[in-house]
């Protein structure tokens, strides 16, 4: 497959808040930290950070308030990945977080998908809440030939935001397919061995190559896999 070119930097930091509205984690009227804290969040210096912001502006995502700062506006306007496909309570909507189980560097198991360069991935076990309710078990594999080292307590909420601020790893499409399975025994609160929906997702990073691969089960009573056509 034949590489794409890069983003600017400004664009690709637009396109990660863009996500990160569209997953919840900025809901609208939320105030975003001093322009820079955020810069150096990212990595990036004030001036690259004001130009993502304008980009979101003229989007409609983001306000800026003189003498106030920058807040979200209409989220509905965001695309993105999570735009299309997340997980939502059975009632709609539902304030997205994630609470770390376990992280191993291992082989792949022959049971994935191909994805990736490397003989060996990282293995990363979520609990994924919903408004703070255990509502998924989520188990993701990075191939390893994209991150020599990982630490779970550097891994933050967002695995997107993580992976293109510490790794230079955006992903930019994914596929998913949805169907039934059984819950797993690794993730309590969660019953494991009842029915439960599943999404089995890959992912691509922007030279198009897949990079990881993932698996969703879900509490039916609690959650559903949601996609929006825009």
């Amino acid at each position: 497959m034949t590489d794409t070119p890069p983003q600017p930097l400004y664009a690709q930091i637009a396109d990660l808040l863009t996500d990160e509205i569209a997953a919840g984690r900025l809901r609208e009227g939320d105030r975003l930290p001093p322009e820079r804290d955020m810069a150096t969040a990212y990595g990036i210096s004030v001036g690259t950070l004001r130009k993502a912001l304008a980009a979101l502006s003229s989007r409609g995502l983001v306000e800026s308030r003189q003498g106030s700062g920058n807040y979200i506006r209409n989220t509905r306007a965001a695309g993105g990945l999570y735009a299309f496909f997340r997980l939502e309570r059975v009632e709609g909507g539902g304030q997205p977080s994630a609470e770390i189980i376990g992280l191993e560097r291992l082989e792949k198991p022959a049971d994935l998908p191909t994805f990736g360069t490397s003989a060996e991935a990282w293995r990363i076990r979520r609990l994924r809440r919903l408004d703070g309710d255990p509502a998924a078990a989520e188990e993701i594999w990075l191939d390893a030939g994209r991150a020599d080292d990982l630490r779970a307590e550097d891994l933050s909420p967002s695995l997107y935001h993580f992976y293109h601020s510490r790794l230079g790893l955006r992903i930019v499409r994914a596929e998913d397919r949805v169907g039934v399975a059984t819950m797993p025994d690794w993730a309590p609160p969660l019953e494991a061995g009842r029915p439960a929906g599943y999404v089995d997702r890959i992912s691509h990073a922007q030279d198009g190559r897949s990079v990881e691969v993932s698996r969703t089960w879900f509490d039916p009573d609690r959650a559903r896999y949601v996609s929006r056509i825009r």
